[in-house]
């Protein structure tokens, strides 16, 4: 299967979506038929990336901090090719919105069975946590896409 759009949701889209779709969008840059978005189960639609996600994405050369948050829907889940979330619980609550792309969502950190905490609100250390495993998934994302 072709993966032309990846869409990356966490619940408000201002800490581990916007992150996750900076780097998989970088990791996947030469791969241009491959665009990635984000968007968020209760997003703070409008607001900007947390001051945690946007300075982490620059201590790593990408630059978040013209992100705005918008909200799920199920046209964006319909017209992505492959749908990732952050843990266990998102998953069930997009099947819940649009259970004819269950075969489509899958968690960001699937390969290594493991869901990433929301570390909105917490100090810098659980954002750096967060996107340890982040950069994890992504890696993992990354080379089965550029396989497809």
């Amino acid at each position: 299967m072709r993966i032309g759009k990846v869409l990356v949701v966490c619940v408000g889209n201002i800490c581990r979506s916007p992150m996750a779709q900076a780097l998989l969008q970088q990791a996947l840059q030469d791969n241009t038929d491959v665009t990635v978005t984000s968007a968020g189960l209760g997003a703070l639609a409008g607001h900007a990336a947390s001051k945690h996600a946007i300075a982490l994405m620059q201590e790593r050369g990408l630059d978040i901090s013209g992100h705005k948050a918008q909200q799920l829907t199920p046209e964006l889940i319909k017209d992505s090719d492959l749908v990732l979330v952050m843990e266990q619980g998102h998953r069930r609550a997009l099947d819940a919105l649009e259970p004819a792309a269950r075969a489509k969502i899958y968690r960001l950190c699937e390969w290594r069975d493991q869901d990433i905490p929301d570390p909105y609100g917490g100090p810098r250390e659980k954002f750096e946590e967060a996107l340890a495993l982040i950069e994890q998934g992504v890696a993992d994302w990354a080379a089965r896409i550029d396989a497809a």
